[in-house]
């Protein structure tokens, strides 16, 4: 698992010690990288969405058969294709024709791999404040809550599953970082499975709540992309 980046002895002119220590980093020494901080940015979202749970309101109705769908077992593979196996162009499980899927396509600057870790933070931002918004009604499944309406504002006037979009465009964003063929299978396998998430969902509320309700706010307002159905 690639964590820690060397420093070159071209990357370290320039370097001067601390005043306050004296310390002068050194040839070869191992230091923070973009895509490390993107793998920490993952497991902190994570945890804070799933320790988020406790914030919910009860549960009246639950679909028993969305916990181990297509849909979920997609979802879980792209995530593990996205963080967990690609790594700098060597093969994959020592088979070595599989070295093609994880060589990176190019060798971005350090600026541009800080700046795909920027994006995928905003990604996450945008889950967070659609989760927020959505309050005590958000479930980690798909649930009718007690109290349970239609959302049409807020994230939800921009997206029908804004959740599900910033959580796609954070994975968009690390598969381009990534810059290799399996973070991209990662993120297609994450997008299918949401969307099939998100179409469950809504046969679920339609059929909890009455078409007629739900089917108005759908033809105002897209899916997953502003514009796009």
């Amino acid at each position: 698992m690639e964590i820690y980046s060397e420093v070159s002895a071209g990357q370290m002119r320039g370097f001067r010690a601390r005043p306050d220590t004296g310390y002068t980093p050194a040839i070869g020494e191992k230091c923070m990288t973009a895509k490390l901080a993107t793998d920490l940015l993952w497991i902190v979202w994570y945890i804070t969405w799933i320790a988020a749970v406790a914030w919910s309101a009860k549960t009246k109705v639950q679909m028993k058969t969305d916990m181990f769908g297509l849909h979920r077992f997609l979802l879980s593979v792209g995530m593990l294709l996205i963080l967990v196996m690609p790594r700098a162009g060597g093969p994959l499980f020592g088979i070595p024709f599989t070295t093609a899927l994880t060589q990176q396509w190019w060798t971005a600057p350090i600026w541009m791999e800080w700046a795909f870790f920027v994006l995928v933070a905003a990604g996450f931002a945008f889950c967070w404040w659609a989760r927020l918004h959505l309050g005590r009604l958000w479930s980690g499944f798909v649930t009718l809550k007690e109290g349970h309406r239609v959302i049409d504002t807020g994230p939800y006037a921009l997206v029908r599953h804004p959740i599900y979009s910033g959580i796609i465009f954070a994975a968009l964003m690390t598969a381009l970082q990534r810059a290799n063929l399996l973070a991209l299978a990662g993120f297609a396998c994450m997008t299918v499975g949401l969307s099939m998430t998100a179409r469950i969902e809504e046969g679920f509320i339609r059929a909890q709540l009455g078409a007629e309700t739900y089917d108005a706010y759908a033809r105002r307002v897209k899916m997953l992309v502003p514009f796009v159905g």
